[in-house]
């Protein structure tokens, strides 16, 4: 039995040195002073906040921190916390200091009885030391001193979740140096880590049962099961080359046994390779677990956080009782059945769909395509003829009428001309095809290679070729409303004066 529990003492001074680095805050908290009401003062915080105000200043290089700075900062950290002056936290700064780094100058040390060596043994350890001083200003400059570090560390538990990581890493080493009896321990220590870790699994697996009661929360725990799912997979392939390295190690001692340490180093790398194979299966089964936690947990979770908030939902008690138990104002009665309607739908019409495809249905039900006015090359050609170019130039005639010897008129007021002297051109869509087309094409000039110009708006040009250079269009803004069937954006017609050869 004492054999086999003589790992108890084992490191026992290590273990005594590390737990010595904390007595400096407990000799703090020991101490009774107190602010200027009389309210003890937290001397065993502004230790740790000492420890992590130096970290940091270590982090950004800052290699110039006093207790002045230190008194500065706890100072403005109070923010009415303590009846304590500038002064007053100096004197505090100063008592953390000197516990940490004491006046004298020798570190600190602890006396205590060494249970592995029988014998009463004193370690000694530093926190604080000295970095540099100014002459001229008589200020002493300290920082952490590695033993500081340590503390710091200790105060955070950085690497609980990568524990086990960690000892694969250790084993790995042990394993190539040959560290066999070191290796047993270690696999030991991986079993109380993944026992730690079943453990937490269960928790969170309780946690996502009886917690989950918001989208944030399932948010929260969605985040904590794929990371230690991610942290299960990777430690699953470092098992993995662990029993390759241990095969290869287990086959090589096979073929050298020619000495009696030989024969127990492949007794224990047997033993090894036995003890790895059950902390990888039980790994294994972990693994498996954390899916089934992601693909079924996670989702019944979720699946209960909806049917929860259906079951806890009574529209005949939240809405209708609400409505008819007492009178509400019309607007508050609006926004409480508001959610429960439908969603507002508007019908709206945009002019461009009047140049898409037509879909016509026949009386026997067949289906056909007409494209309205569509301006392709095809269109066109069916523009250009002698009837469609009569009808330009009619329409032209109207627009000098109205002009009245102008040079610019508007839509506008062509249709208010139009609809006085003969109200049907306003009624006949070739009338609107006409701006359109003007627009599309302006400027029209009277050059003899715009073919295009001279086929369609033929005798157009013919009407003002003799005093104007070209037809501009310009839209404007406003759309007007002609009659029921048609509407068209208001545009600016303008003769331009300038040479030109004639047709």
């Amino acid at each position: 039995m004492i054999t086999q529990l003589k790992g108890v003492t084992e490191n026992y001074r290590e273990r005594m040195q590390r737990l010595a680095l904390f007595d400096p805050l407990f000799r703090l908290e020991n101490k009774r002073e107190k602010d200027e009401n009389g309210q003890p003062i937290d001397y065993f915080g502004y230790g740790l906040l000492t420890l992590l105000f130096f970290f940091e200043n270590m982090l950004i290089r800052n290699k110039k921190t006093s207790i002045q700075d230190l008194a500065k900062y706890l100072y403005e950290l109070n923010r009415g916390e303590y009846s304590l002056s500038l002064e007053g936290y100096e004197k505090v700064a100063r008592a953390v200091v000197e516990a940490f780094r004491p006046p004298s100058g020798k570190r600190n040390e602890k006396t205590y009885y060494n249970w592995e060596t029988r014998e009463h043994e004193t370690v000694h350890y530093s926190i604080l030391k000295a970095d540099r001083a100014d002459v001229t200003t008589n200020t002493q400059y300290y920082k952490l001193d590695e033993q500081g570090l340590e503390l710091v560390f200790a105060t955070k538990e950085y690497f609980t979740e990568f524990q086990l990581s960690i000892n694969q890493l250790v084993l790995r080493k042990q394993l190539e140096k040959g560290e066999f009896v070191g290796a047993l321990r270690q696999i030991d220590e991986m079993h109380i880590d993944v026992e730690s870790l079943r453990n937490r699994m269960t928790v969170v697996k309780h946690e996502i049962q009886r917690n989950i009661i918001s989208d944030e929360t399932y948010e929260r725990y969605k985040q904590m099961v794929e990371d230690i799912n991610a942290r299960l997979t990777r430690e699953n392939e470092e098992f993995s080359e662990l029993h390759t390295f241990v095969k290869e190690t287990k086959n090589r001692l096979a073929y050298d046994m020619n000495s009696e340490k030989d024969r127990k180093a492949y007794e224990l790398i047997l033993q090894i390779d036995r003890e790895l194979g059950e902390v990888h299966h039980i790994h294994t089964m972990l693994l498996k677990e954390s899916i089934d936690l992601k693909t079924t947990a996670l989702r019944a979770a979720q699946e209960a956080l909806y049917y929860v908030g259906i079951s806890s939902f009574n529209f005949k008690q939240e809405i209708t009782a609400a409505l008819v138990s007492k009178p509400l104002p019309l607007v508050a009665s609006k926004l409480l059945t508001e959610p429960f309607l439908m969603i507002e739908q508007s019908e709206s019409w945009s002019p461009l769909v009047i140049f898409s495809e037509q879909r016509i249905e026949t009386k026997d039900g067949g289906e056909h395509t007409n494209d309205f006015d569509d301006l392709s090359d095809e269109a066109l050609q069916e523009l250009e003829n002698a009837k469609v170019q009569k009808l330009f130039g009619d329409i032209m005639n109207l627009v000098l009428e109205a002009m009245q010897g102008r040079d610019a008129i508007s839509l506008k007021e062509v249709i208010d001309h139009i609809s006085e002297a003969d109200s049907d051109w306003l009624k006949r869509p070739i009338f609107y095809q006409f701006w359109y087309v003007m627009h599309q094409r302006s400027p029209i000039s009277f050059e003899k290679n715009e073919e295009r110009n001279e086929s369609l708006f033929k005798e157009v040009l013919e009407l003002v070729k003799y005093q104007y250079s070209s037809i501009e269009v310009e839209e404007l803004h406003e759309i007007m409303t002609v009659t029921k069937r048609f509407s068209i954006q208001n545009m600016m017609l303008r003769l331009i004066v300038g040479e030109q050869d004639g047709l």
